[in-house]
């Protein structure tokens, strides 16, 4: 088999071409960390890196397809305070699902009108604390929570969750959030009895969405919920449609939006959304070292671990199962090794037997210890790996 001797350039295993800026960014973080690692700096972490350009021109995607929905980014999706300030800086609001989260936006957008506390569920001290932020736009599906409200925050603006589900939704939410159509009118008139003020409705079919026929029957739904809070005496005028959106059907669902949004009467209605993942996802890259490697002779494919796993930067292969292979390999190993195909397991840095990255992944070479992988589209996860 042919053998190559490695110098101590790296080499990208990719056709030849001109190097994108990442691509050149992460050559650049690799070489500061190797020279750092002669003086005993811990330079093999795992690292991300980061194309601002490509969240603009995913805003630029969404004023395209859907300019009457103004988007509030779900801060959960991925906190990072760079994203969160260049989001701000594109006119983009911020849903919020925690006290930490609004603390990090209110640090760098000190404007609370910007912000909705979409949890339904929330503690005495989060509705306390946005109540002293100023933070007014809040989500509720239930009796109690209105009565907290009601104690805590009888300023509060409300928007009404009620339940949608996607069936091929990547993470269903239906099970613990929204309010069944049979219980809006009851919770509509608990909150006109206690003189709060409810201005819209809102949902959210899970996140990775693709079931065009969902979105038109969430939308359904909420006009006739607007339609019976007009009836106890409120006058609505917000509908949230949630999050789900994908970069990778992002023109279906949009286009399925936009027809479901001009077959109901929604006269005087703003209407906005809470995109998470379809922001951040194609604007992290993640890098990892290989730190060794486990020759199987059984047969079986050898094993690689690497310096980053499921319970860190890929939580997603366990919570949605998602299928992650590295995109790109930098060889930095100077060891001879074969240039051939070959299949490997690839493990989180654990002793737990759970953290299976992938576990069988194609490569076009021999890897080795102290080798890179490089990992696209990983913004959709919260990131516990500096940039």
């Amino acid at each position: 088999m042919p053998k190559t001797k490695l110098g101590s350039t790296p080499i990208q295993l990719s056709h030849i071409r001109v190097p994108s800026l990442v691509e050149k960014t992460i050559r650049g973080r690799i070489e500061i960390d190797q020279h750092a690692a002669d003086s005993g700096y811990e330079g093999d972490r795992a690292f991300f890196v980061v194309d601002l350009g490509e969240v603009y021109k995913q805003h630029r995607r969404w004023k395209t397809e859907l300019p009457q929905v103004q988007p509030y980014y779900a801060v959960k999706c991925n906190p990072d305070p760079r994203l969160v300030l260049f989001l701000s800086k594109l006119g983009i609001g911020f849903d919020c699902a925690s006290v930490d989260e609004m603390k990090l936006v209110l640090n760098l957008v000190p404007d609370p009108s910007r912000i909705i506390f979409s949890n339904p569920c929330k503690s005495d001290y989060s509705i306390r604390f946005a109540a002293d932020a100023g933070v007014r736009m809040m989500s509720f599906d239930n009796l109690d929570e209105l009565d907290k409200i009601k104690k805590f925050y009888p300023d509060a603006h409300l928007l009404l969750r009620i339940f949608a589900s996607d069936p091929t939704a990547l993470v269903h939410l239906e099970s613990k959030y929204g309010a069944s159509l049979d219980s809006t009118k009851t919770l509509l008139k608990h909150a006109f009895t206690l003189k709060l003020t409810v201005v819209g409705v809102s949902f959210h079919v899970g996140s990775g969405a693709g079931d065009v026929a969902a979105i038109g029957q969430a939308v359904k739904d909420s006009s006739l919920v607007l339609e019976e809070a007009r009836s106890v005496g409120f006058k609505p005028h917000i509908l949230n449609v949630g999050g789900g959106f994908q970069d990778s059907n992002f023109e279906l669902i949009s286009n399925a939006l936009r027809t479901a949004l001009q077959g109901e009467v929604l006269e005087n209605i703003t209407i906005i959304a809470e995109p998470g993942r379809y922001f951040a996802r194609s604007a992290y890259t993640l890098i990892c070292t290989v730190i060794g490697r486990r020759q199987v002779c059984n047969g079986s494919m050898d094993m690689i671990y690497q310096n980053d796993g499921v319970y860190g930067n890929f939580l997603n292969v366990i919570i949605e199962k998602e299928a992650i292979a590295p995109s790109m390999v930098l060889l930095i190993n100077q060891k001879e090794r074969q240039l051939t195909t070959r299949l490997y397991s690839i493990w989180g840095p654990t002793c737990d037997s759970t953290d299976c990255v992938n576990p069988s992944s194609r490569f076009g070479t021999e890897i080795m210890a102290g080798d890179w992988l490089i990992y696209k589209n990983m913004g959709g996860s919260v990131p516990n790996t500096p940039l």
